[in-house]
């Protein structure tokens, strides 16, 4: 069902037997990705949680595609020298930032790579648009693609990042 425009709902659909086995750990889904959490309280669950995602899959008539699943460790970076990160799990890539919903995201919580993705990315549009404006492009139009390209790029996500900033006081 990858790639169909029903895949995604028919996924959340369907998984909705799919569950965290150890208490304290989450799946969070969404379209058809699927976060698995677990606190670092709960490291030894990682193998038997993937295990169960896996058995899940199969009892589905799916694939965890372990090429495709990534690991990440969130730590507070004032507390890394403290922090000894469990064993690698062999067939699981470790990755330092990880793209959730279209939002990367660090290790350490930081949106600094999201940022200067955007930064790039918008550079690049309003290159482009100056090149239609010195072709002719009317200035209403330009106005039009700026806000739905540029400043649609600028919004996504902010809400959330307006309620983290807000709820860290």
């Amino acid at each position: 069902m990858q790639g169909s425009g029903i895949g995604p709902a028919s996924y959340v659909v369907n998984s909705n037997d799919l569950k965290a086995i150890t208490p304290g750990n989450s799946l969070c889904k969404y379209a058809d990705d699927t976060y698995l959490i677990i606190p670092s309280a709960n490291e030894d669950s990682r193998m038997t949680e993937l295990e169960n995602v896996e058995q899940w899959s199969r009892t589905n008539n799916l694939v965890l595609n372990r090429s495709k699943s990534l690991e990440i460790i969130f730590s507070d970076k004032r507390w890394k020298h403290c922090f000894q990160q469990p064993p690698l799990i062999s067939t699981i890539k470790r990755v330092t930032t990880i793209k959730i919903l279209g939002v990367f995201i660090s290790g350490t919580m930081s949106v600094t790579e999201h940022i200067s993705n955007i930064i790039a990315s918008s550079a690049q549009t309003i290159h482009a648009l100056r090149i239609l404006r010195s072709h002719g492009m009317q200035t209403e139009s330009i106005h039009t693609i700026y806000q739905a390209v540029v400043i649609a790029k600028l919004m996504y996500a902010s809400s959330a990042w307006y309620v983290r900033l807000h709820n860290c006081h």
